[in-house]
């Protein structure tokens, strides 16, 4: 790393510098499989400012950048493959407005979504966007993350109101207002929402909010088969069924969980859901929920409204992903992501557990099925190349199959290292190519996590060679 932006880094943010190994190694990955890729160095900024002049001094060196919040996300999109300088925002982690008039609030990209919602707890308001981690808010709008609340509020792209945010010379750009709605200009916010880093770095966000329902409940039911699970949840979306989650659990996941918490679970296609509102209307939502389900042989619907039974009836979907890496002795989780229209969900589910029949698998398959986004959750040790080969392969398969289907290869994980190589068989060579376009528009250097999204482009103005 050059000594000199070494030097003035140090200067600007004194020990909130390092270069010490143990925290390179800690930065240089996620949570998910990709290989580790360690920065030259770490800069933790507390402030706006301290942001917009680390990155002029990058920009200044002609150093690559990587954003870093809480580290879970899962394509490869933290790893510095061009080293340089990892840009810590853990510290950046105020509330600055609360605005329960308007239902928004501001924070900065550190704050975490369990953070933001405690705080607003007493003023009967919360944040719905749910991932699963405790992940930050800036990286959530660094991946355009979403979960299983989407069905009901949305994911981030429909949340984030107006960004601030750092362009790749240090300059300072914002996008939205406080309005609900605006019709002024390219949507410059959905633009930065899921780049993953590679145009601008966050610097605040105004977030929709909601009011705390009245009342939360929920089911849990078993069917037969997941063509008659997935033909509930089009008839529960077509009468408009209040819902805020609608999850699904296969065989096999139901299997991995009575094997983790010795429970006993009736193994079959099991549909989770939640609803909000008011005690009336929920308990009303509730009874049309079963009687469809009914009507599709589910069995089994079971419903509470209070605490400690909600919790019992949603335990086999909260504990899927630990049951799953608990199959394989020193397992590692490696997460599929793939979404498609409704109502070729089943033929997708069912022809991938052909696949994974055929390989010899048992790999546990749960979604939010309300908007057809479903996961495989293989356990794969450490160095088992040969298990990791037989996943890609599987994946890639599962990946056509979604295309094939007017899916795409990612409805919540993003893109980073792990996708990169199907995109242009979803956009299209021309729609790629716009991208790096705007990627060369925003960031000419190639500074801001380059390698990510898309590979680079010959035809484009290369980016500045980075001498370690």
């Amino acid at each position: 790393m050059n000594p000199a932006l070494s030097q003035a880094l140090a200067h600007l943010l004194s020990d909130r510098f390092s270069q010490n190994t143990h925290l390179l190694h800690q930065h240089s990955h996620g949570e998910s499989h990709h290989p580790a890729a360690l920065p030259d160095a770490i800069a933790y900024v507390k402030t706006e400012t301290e942001l917009m002049n680390t990155v002029a001094l990058c920009h200044q060196h002609r150093t690559p950048m990587v954003a870093f919040g809480a580290g879970t996300s899962v394509e490869g999109q933290v790893q510095a493959l061009k080293g340089g300088v990892c840009i810590d925002f853990s510290l950046m982690n105020q509330i600055l407005e609360i605005n329960a008039d308007d239902m928004n609030c501001v924070v900065e990209p550190g704050v975490t979504r369990e953070q933001l919602n405690q705080a607003l707890r007493d003023q009967g308001l919360f944040f719905p966007v749910d991932p699963g981690a405790n992940a930050t808010l800036g990286g959530m709008i660094a991946t355009g993350a979403s979960g299983t609340t989407t069905l009901l509020y949305g994911g981030m792209k429909h949340n984030t109101l107006a960004l601030e945010a750092v362009l790749s010379n240090g300059s300072k750009i914002t996008t939205g207002t406080a309005a609900r709605k605006s019709s002024a200009g390219y949507n410059l916010t959905e633009l930065l929402v899921g780049s993953e880093g590679t145009l601008a770095l966050t610097s605040k966000a105004r977030l929709k909010l909601y009011g705390i329902p009245e009342q939360t409940s929920a089911a849990r039911v078993t069917f037969p088969s997941l063509q008659q699970a997935v033909n509930s949840v089009i008839e529960m979306i077509q009468c408009n069924l209040n819902l805020a989650r609608m999850e699904l659990l296969d065989q096999h996941a139901l299997v991995a969980v009575n094997q983790y918490c010795k429970t006993e679970f009736a193994t079959q296609p099991t549909l989770f859901l939640e609803f909000h509102g008011t005690t009336n209307s929920t308990q009303e939502q509730a009874k049309l929920a079963e009687n469809i389900c009914t009507a599709h042989k589910g069995s089994q619907f079971q419903y509470s409204m209070k605490e400690e039974h909600k919790r019992e009836l949603w335990h086999a979907r909260h504990n899927a992903y630990y049951a799953a890496i608990a199959k394989v002795h020193n397992g590692k989780g490696w997460v599929t992501d793939v979404c498609v229209p409704i109502s070729k969900l089943a033929h997708c589910i069912e022809a991938t557990q052909q696949d994974l029949q055929q390989a010899g698998l048992t790999i546990p398959i749960v979604g939010h099925v309300g908007d057809g986004n479903f996961h495989l959750l293989f356990s794969i040790p450490e160095n088992d190349h040969k298990q990791l080969a037989s996943a890609q392969q599987i994946n890639k398969r599962l990946v056509a199959r979604a295309h094939a289907l007017g899916g795409t290869c990612t409805g919540e994980h993003g893109i980073g290292l792990g996708k990169r190589a199907y995109l242009i068989a979803e956009k299209g060579q021309n729609s790629v190519d716009l991208m790096a376009t705007i990627k060369q528009a925003l960031d000419p250097l190639n500074l801001l996590n380059p390698g990510k999204l898309f590979f680079e482009y010959t035809h484009l103005p290369g980016p500045v060679t980075h001498a370690r």
